[in-house]
């Protein structure tokens, strides 16, 4: 130590206070009761206290305290929704595709007489005037199980028949979830929008979330 000068203090860090954690539905019968403030009042130009009971209600039914359980659960359902709706579109398009293909099976087979008449008659123009309907079935037939075959064998009537079945069920079952999956996204959103306002977390913007 240096004659004459005295050991500067020594700093302790401090440690960094937890960050407030205010109860959501508290804060925002707070604010209510308050009314004052510039977010209020914009919420309050758009918004009625009977969305905001709902909204309130639905935060209490779901034990949401806070507001990141609440952005959670609005994510959660909001990929539930695009989750299901992806499993039922694709679910459709197999369907789609499955009884497109029976149907062209079904052309082709009762067509293919009269197109081996048409080669017999070595492509005959009277044979052709005569059959012009079945051929252009019979083509359209051929061609659709092409588009859709894509080179790969074709399955047995049986288990077309049987795939067509099992989609049309799952199809059928996807349905109520569907369902259920949009009208809670619809809700959890709804909610969530009401709240940003309210805490004037959104500068009036609209909700960004998107439907498919």
């Amino acid at each position: 130590m240096i004659a004459g000068k005295r050991p500067a203090p020594e700093i302790r860090d401090e440690a960094p206070a937890p960050p407030r954690r205010v109860n959501l539905i508290i804060d925002i019968q707070e604010r209510m009761r308050s009314g004052k403030g510039p977010a209020y009042e914009r919420w309050a130009k758009i918004y009625n206290l009977k969305q905001m009971a709902a909204a309130l209600q639905f935060l209490q039914e779901h034990k949401l305290t806070e507001y990141d359980q609440l952005a959670a659960r609005t994510d959660a359902t909001v990929d539930r929704f695009h989750k299901l709706t992806g499993e039922l579109q694709s679910t459709e398009a197999a369907l789609s595709k499955t009884a497109g293909l029976m149907g062209a099976t079904v052309d082709y087979a009762k067509t293919r007489p009269v197109f081996d008449g048409y080669k017999a008659a070595r492509y005959s123009k009277k044979y052709l005037a005569e059959h012009e309907a079945e051929l252009a079935t019979y083509r359209a037939a051929r061609a659709t199980m092409n588009d859709i075959l894509n080179g790969a064998k074709l399955p047995k009537m049986d288990d077309l028949k049987k795939s067509r079945r099992e989609l049309a069920d799952k199809k059928k079952a996807l349905y109520p979830e569907y369902r259920a999956a949009q009208r809670d996204m619809r809700e959890a959103v709804a909610v969530k929008a009401n709240i940003d306002h309210l805490l004037g977390l959104t500068d009036g913007r609209e909700n960004k979330e998107q439907e498919r």
